[in-house]
């Protein structure tokens, strides 16, 4: 008799490492293929990850217009990407301020919507917190010459990824320190350094083979990704922990929901790209 492959008959371990490697072989595969397969891909993502939030949100009570907030994100991240490609002017970029404001004609129309505006805050923070970052990878892939490059976007998800990796790692075996126990206490010192030293070491490997950027440069982005994509994780567990959940959702086995795979990337997009673009 034929068996099943279940995932959940694996540890958690085994479900992080299983989960990880097609997560990370489907993303890696669409960003090296060409950009409109990493477009496609990315626009998932987002997606996903927005309507989880707005989801969380709404076990907290607020109401944002999650169907439209996702389209919001998404069209944003539609258009930088087409900007970036030059497929559109830079003028288009105007087009997302009347489409934003929308959002206030919409809860005027909702009689059983008691705070309203709350629902309009929440809806835009899902706007910035999530769809944000990912439309800002746009501007990172296209920073040099205007040219599509998959490097940029590969090598600072191998920083993230070995981040986490060695947190993970390091904090288990060693962790006795606590980094932040107010808001996660199973974070710790111990588990940061081994990140960090895990972050540092890929940097260096991708600036021998990578040179779209020079050298430096790539430790600056793993120094980045080590402080933003660690606040990133610590704000993602305050949200949660504000709203009494352990994991933003569970369509990613052994890692919870796209948001808790995708938290340090949030808050490092912002400021890789502003480095990249500032030294370029």
């Amino acid at each position: 008799m034929r068996s099943r492959f279940n995932i959940n008959n694996y540890s958690n371990l085994g479900q992080r490492a299983i989960t990880a490697s097609l997560g990370a072989l489907i993303v890696v595969s669409a960003s090296v293929y060409s950009d409109w397969t990493y477009f496609v891909v990315f626009a998932i993502i987002l997606a996903f990850a927005q309507m989880e939030f707005y989801k969380l949100t709404g076990l907290d009570g607020m109401l944002p217009l999650r169907s439209f907030g996702t389209f919001l994100g998404v069209m944003i991240f539609t258009l930088t990407f087409m900007i970036e490609k030059e497929r559109l002017p830079n003028e288009y970029l105007y087009l997302i301020f009347p489409i934003v404001s929308l959002t206030f004609f919409i809860k005027l129309y909702k009689k059983t919507d008691k705070k309203p505006f709350t629902g309009v805050a929440y809806t835009y923070l899902g706007i910035f917190y999530v769809a944000l970052p990912f439309s800002l990878l746009n501007l990172a892939v296209f920073s040099q010459d205007k040219i599509y490059h998959y490097e940029i976007l590969i090598g600072c998800l191998l920083i993230l990824w070995a981040s986490d990796t060695g947190a993970y790692f390091a904090g288990t075996k060693f962790g006795k320190t606590k980094l932040f126990e107010r808001v996660s206490p199973k974070k710790s010192w111990e588990g940061f350094l081994g990140g960090a030293f895990s972050a540092i070491l890929v940097a260096f490997i991708l600036s021998q083979y990578f040179h779209v950027i020079e050298d430096w440069k790539w430790l600056v982005i793993a120094g980045i990704i080590i402080i933003a994509g660690t606040y990133g994780d610590l704000i993602e567990s305050l949200f949660k922990r504000s709203i009494e959940i352990k994991d933003s959702g569970n369509q990613l086995p052994g890692h919870g929901g796209f948001m808790d795979r995708f938290d340090g990337l949030l808050l490092s997009a912002p400021f890789i790209t502003a480095f990249l673009k500032i030294f370029q």
